[in-house]
């Protein structure tokens, strides 16, 4: 979970540069919703309270790492990424949770579907508002790039999710 944040926090300051997708589009949008994956698998395998503890680890892990290897305390935008990132995460990640626990007698894909874009449109929100408003930064357009492929990553996510349940004695 940890590495999954440092990586997005990393990647997310990299435009991609193919197909006129600089504006709104970061390569942390193809990591980070590897997370909900993880704390899905978590909740749907060892309950909440597992889960919960597994997202206060990657976000020890994830803010300590991002911290001190990419973070670049001179320029603001480096810093407020890095509290963009714990703030939106740990929210967006408990709340995954939260939604799970409450979907998770329902058909196999609605639990994991409903809580990863749920909790996508808070970490979203909550993680560009706070790292790039007032910055010039393209934020808005960025963010709704964002929004979209992690929605997009969260159907193609079912995938690896059904095959992890399929395989494991699902608690």
């Amino acid at each position: 979970m940890g590495a999954v944040v440092l990586t997005s926090n990393y990647l997310v300051q990299f435009p991609i540069q193919f197909y006129d997708l600089e504006k709104i589009l970061t390569y942390g949008a193809l990591s980070y919703p590897i997370a909900f994956l993880i704390t899905d698998l978590a909740n749907r395998y060892y309950g909440k309270i597992a889960a919960r503890k597994i997202v206060y680890i990657g976000f020890f892990i994830g803010v300590s790492f991002t911290l001190f290897f990419s973070t670049n305390f001179s320029d603001l935008i480096s810093v407020r990424i890095a509290i963009g990132s714990g703030t939106a995460f740990i929210i967006a990640q408990l709340l995954d949770v939260q939604v799970f626990h409450k979907l998770r007698k329902q058909k196999w894909f609605i639990a994991p579907l409903t809580s990863s874009c749920v909790g996508s449109v808070v970490d979203t929100f909550l993680f560009f508002s706070i790292s790039f408003y007032g910055t010039g930064v393209p934020w808005v357009t960025l963010s709704l790039g964002d929004l979209t492929v992690k929605i997009l990553v969260a159907l193609l996510m079912l995938i690896p999710f059904r095959i992890f349940i399929g395989t494991i004695k699902v608690a």
